[in-house]
């Protein structure tokens, strides 16, 4: 009978630890509707469109910081992914047994420095290397070329879109080699040792065997790297120039992102449309995790249907 008790009692409490967990998200929902009400009355979804962001004229849009947020995350993505599969692959398949515990640990370490040390390093180090080594070498050869030459316009001082997505590829590294190292050492050893048996090599093994058993784990690591992207404050704020105007699509160009935005004006927003714009740009960060991570899951239902077609 106890033990009846006991598990009905467990099971109520996981129910409501997951209802809460609803709530709360209801909640934060509704106050950011509620808060960014006045904004989105006055400009609607030209909010999303407009580039325009002058407090003076109570005129707000959302347009450059929506950009700076995706451009900057795209590109930490594309630089972090590789990275951080090589990583799991060398620890998990390459990495001599000596070597494996300390590296693995060392990159754990990165995870823990805070954001703001990133930030402050991005600015005073890594922007001058980058624009001394990077932008004024690129803008050299680059210079009349039509695409290429406007990508790497601008004044070479270091901050900009780019510097930016390169602190958050370094910052988001960490958790996302961690999630793929973890998720390689559960492939059962029977399935990478027939494989070799078979002639394999560790690239086949890696490609045939490792990634399609742990692909759940792999996109749900780089799902937790991008949300960790897309919310990042306070190193996108110091290298990426806090910018509210976006005068071409060069990636060393100035900018701003809802999480910069946020964090420079939100203590000295006057109430009304001010406020009311910086919170609709919050709710639009929250839409946009949201639709993240949707098609996250919805990719992972399309490659398990698949994988189930398959057998």
């Amino acid at each position: 009978m106890m033990k009846g008790w006991g598990d009905r009692l467990f099971a109520a409490a996981a129910t409501a630890a997951a209802a809460l967990t609803l709530a709360l998200m209801a909640g934060i929902l509704g106050s950011l509707v509620v808060g960014a009400g006045p904004a989105i009355e006055a400009f609607g979804l030209g909010f999303l469109t407009s580039a325009v962001w002058d407090p003076v004229n109570n005129q707000y849009g959302g347009l450059v910081m929506i950009y700076g947020t995706l451009a900057t995350s795209l590109i930490a993505l594309v630089i972090a992914v590789p990275v951080s599969f090589g990583i799991a692959l060398f620890l998990t398949e390459l990495s001599p047994g000596w070597l494996k515990r300390p590296l693995g640990i060392a990159i754990e370490l990165l995870a823990a420095v805070p954001s703001i040390v990133y930030g402050m390093w991005g600015l005073l180090v890594f922007g001058p290397v980058l624009a001394t080594y990077v932008q004024q070498p690129l803008q050299a050869a680059f210079t009349g070329v039509p695409v290429l030459g406007a990508l790497v316009a601008g004044p070479p001082v270091g901050i900009g879109i780019l510097s930016a997505g390169i602190i958050l590829a370094i910052m988001i590294i960490p958790f996302i080699a961690s999630v793929m190292r973890d998720v390689f050492e559960v492939t059962p050893p029977m399935l990478k040792e027939s494989a070799y048996g078979l002639g394999s090599t560790t690239w086949e093994v890696v490609y045939k065997i490792v990634l399609p058993y742990t692909k759940a784990g792999v996109v749900g690591g780089i799902m937790l790297g991008l949300g960790r992207a897309l919310g990042e404050t306070m190193a996108v704020t110091f290298v990426i120039g806090n910018m509210n105007q976006l005068d071409s699509l060069s990636l060393f160009e100035a900018a701003n992102s809802i999480t910069s935005a946020l964090a420079n004006e939100f203590a000295e927003a006057n109430e009304g449309l001010h406020q009311a714009s910086l919170i609709y740009l919050g709710l639009v960060l929250f839409f946009i995790t949201f639709v993240v991570l949707s098609c996250s899951k919805i990719l992972l239902a399309r490659m398990k249907r698949a994988e189930g077609a398959r057998s």
